[in-house]
């Protein structure tokens, strides 16, 4: 183990220029496909207005509190989430790697919907689907057959994906400011203007008020019902995308003076504004659908592919300018995923240049040719949807949320070094001091919050099994995909480091050396 002087690896590993452009970086990694067809849904199911107390709860105590937990560990310790935690602790550095197994995962997939996204900007100037949106998403976009696994090619959906992830390569090759840094200072904001005439647009149709009473209408019994604030409190984490390195390796490549807790503040706010943007945006055009269609909200109310690829090609067809409305909204898709891909991807990409010391652009190639050939693979067959939904489910569930909970409890009770991360964050920050609060909140609340969030749904697929799905594609694609990812991350933590590489702690601020 080396021993020699902490020393800032930003000349090698990159950064971000500014302050600006890694609060950029952050935002658009938070802002994702979760925001806009996700979190309205969920909200209308839990309590409507009622929703946004413990959705605020949820925020404050735990989501805010652990991307500043991700923000100290990558900024004090200066590396990908693998090296971050070996220097943390070196018992702890599985975590790490099993963080970039499941975003190595996450990237497979999420490529999958920007393809579909992108097929339909495109097909919303014509309207290509006619009259069935429903039909014409499963049965001719897709070409879906009965569950089950098919090597049968769909070209409507292989060639975006290429396209996509042709695009992803790029960018990531480019490296952490000229790549993701620029991508994203370039695309948040178009991404803002675009979604914003999209919400706008629709708050004009007819019956958009009713669909906004159908949100925010509360429902305060909804408050006493425990899996209400259990969906707000996962909703939180599925969409700020923290807990599985990617926070982390990004505040690896912020300078070391910014100031990381107020920057945290920032994307947080930022992330919890746009899904609420996302709401009324959303539930305005679904009242209006419910209205064309002389139904109610709730018949036309859905999330997720049904949200993005049935409902609205339907209020697309029905809605004046409707063309405008598509082109908009698949657009807003289009570029909220794939600011977060390049962000799910970078984990990967990270860990792999700190492990091995590769070039930028020949660790890219390393990590994302694979990804690229997996998600073609499995995403452009007949069979597609079926691998995604599964994957995406367990994944998110079993992989997110369960290393999120190991990693508070490893950190806070294990290597007790919240009082030194704190301490960090505290250094440079000028608008929030992290004291007893914050410790107790990420070492005690979140993680019971997590934990009974985790259960009820383990619960859930252990009684009900997903989807319906046959066993063995649950077993496989499902359990085994997030079981599997665990295992393969503490493996690779058992493999040695490059005798030159430093994994004592590189903090500017408290640096106390190696705490193995």
């Amino acid at each position: 183990m080396s021993t020699s002087a902490p020393v800032d690896e930003t000349a090698t590993r990159g950064g971000f220029s500014s302050r600006k452009v890694f609060i950029f970086a952050a935002i658009g990694s938070a802002v994702g496909l979760g925001n806009l067809w996700r979190f309205p849904y969920v909200a209308y199911e839990n309590g409507g207005g009622a929703f946004l107390i413990p959705y605020l709860v949820a925020l404050l105590t735990a989501g805010i509190p652990f991307l500043l937990l991700d923000y100290a560990i990558g900024h004090r310790h200066r590396g990908s989430a693998p090296l971050s935690f070996a220097r943390l602790n070196r018992r702890t550095e599985g975590i790490g790697w099993w963080q970039v197994g499941i975003c190595f995962v996450i990237a497979v997939y999420y490529a999958g919907v920007l393809a579909w996204a992108l097929r339909y900007v495109f097909f919303s100037i014509d309207q290509k689907w006619g009259s069935d949106p429903e039909g014409f998403f499963f049965t001719e976009f897709l070409q879906i057959s009965d569950p089950g696994i098919t090597t049968e090619p769909v070209l409507g959906v292989l060639v975006p994906l290429f396209l996509v992830w042709a695009l992803v390569i790029g960018v990531l090759a480019l490296g952490v400011q000229r790549g993701i840094g620029v991508t994203a200072a370039i695309f948040i904001p178009i991404l803002v203007v675009t979604f914003g005439i999209l919400v706008v647009t629709a708050l004009f149709l007819p019956g958009a008020t009713e669909g906004l009473n159908s949100l925010f209408t509360p429902h305060w019994a909804a408050l006493a019902e425990p899996t209400v604030w259990a969906a707000a409190f996962g909703q939180i984490f599925f969409s700020l995308s923290i807990g599985f390195g990617i926070m982390i390796t990004y505040a690896s490549y912020a300078k070391r003076d910014t100031d990381m807790a107020g920057s945290g503040l920032v994307v947080g706010f930022s992330n919890s504004g746009f899904e609420l943007l996302a709401g009324i945006g959303v539930f305005a055009a679904l009242g209006f659908l419910a209205q064309a269609q002389d139904v109610a909200v709730d018949e036309v109310a859905t999330a997720g592919v049904g949200l993005a690829f049935v409902a609205f090609p339907a209020i697309i067809s029905e809605a004046p300018a409707g063309a405008l409305i598509g082109v908009l909204f698949f657009v807003s898709l289009v570029i909220a995923g794939l600011t977060s891909l390049i962000s799910v991807a970078e984990v990967v990409i990270s860990a792999v240049r700190d492990k091995l010391e590769l070039s930028r652009r020949r660790a890219t190639l390393v990590v994302t040719v694979p990804m690229a050939v997996l998600s073609l693979a499995f995403l452009s067959t007949t069979s597609g949807l079926y691998v995604l939904d599964i994957v995406d489910h367990f994944i998110n569930l079993f992989g997110i949320l369960l290393v999120a909970i190991v990693s508070m409890v490893a950190i806070a009770w294990g290597a007790r070094a919240l009082q030194d991360l704190a301490d960090h964050l505290n250094a440079d920050s000028s608008s929030v001091h992290l004291g007893a609060w914050w410790r107790v909140l990420v070492g005690v609340i979140a993680p019971i919050a997590l934990v009974y969030v985790l259960a009820d749904a383990f619960w859930t697929d252990v009684t009900t099994p997903y989807g319906d799905y046959p066993a063995w594609m649950l077993a496989i694609f499902g359990w085994g995909t997030a079981v599997t990812v665990a295992i393969v991350g503490f493996l690779l933590a058992r493999v040695h480091w490059r005798e030159d590489t430093d994994l004592t702690t590189t903090g500017s601020h408290g640096s106390k050396g190696d705490h193995a």
